[in-house]
């Protein structure tokens, strides 16, 4: 059975608690960044870039038997960390549970207050992204 998402948001909660101080949580996320699958390059279009985002973000969402997918690039490392973490969240979520999703655990971890004012408003940006796109898919499925 999937996880919910609270309980995907506490294992990154959890994730992150193991780590001392900022630099080892930097460089977790940028392993993650690292493992983050690869966006088909013909999805690198401007349609897909994230309003809002210093860095290039590109951010594909495909509605697949009621439930939203997403894959993701950056041209920066730490933002593709950064959108990796919230497609760990809300890959293969339904729009009802993306938009009624506590994003508290962004707070938790420390996340927003350990960014530089640019990246955390491309964190913000993504973030509305994915509930714009859920949004979206809910008005088709009504």
């Amino acid at each position: 059975m999937q996880q919910t998402i609270k309980e995907v948001q506490q294992e990154i909660v959890d994730s992150f608690a193991a780590f001392g101080d900022w630099m080892d949580r930097y460089e977790y996320l940028i392993e993650l960044g690292r493992d983050l699958p690869v966006i088909d390059e013909q999805k690198k279009q401007e349609e897909r870039l994230i309003k809002g985002c210093q860095s290039r973000v590109w951010l594909d969402t495909e509605y697949r038997d009621g439930r939203l997918w997403f894959t993701a690039d950056s041209d920066a490392i730490i933002t593709k960390g950064i959108i990796s973490l919230l497609i760990q969240v809300y890959n293969g979520r339904t729009p009802d549970e993306i938009l009624a999703a506590d994003n508290s655990f962004i707070d938790e971890i420390g996340l927003r207050e350990n960014l530089s004012p640019t990246r955390a408003n491309g964190l913000v940006a993504m973030m509305e992204q994915i509930r714009g796109d859920a949004l979206k898919f809910k008005s088709q499925q009504d």
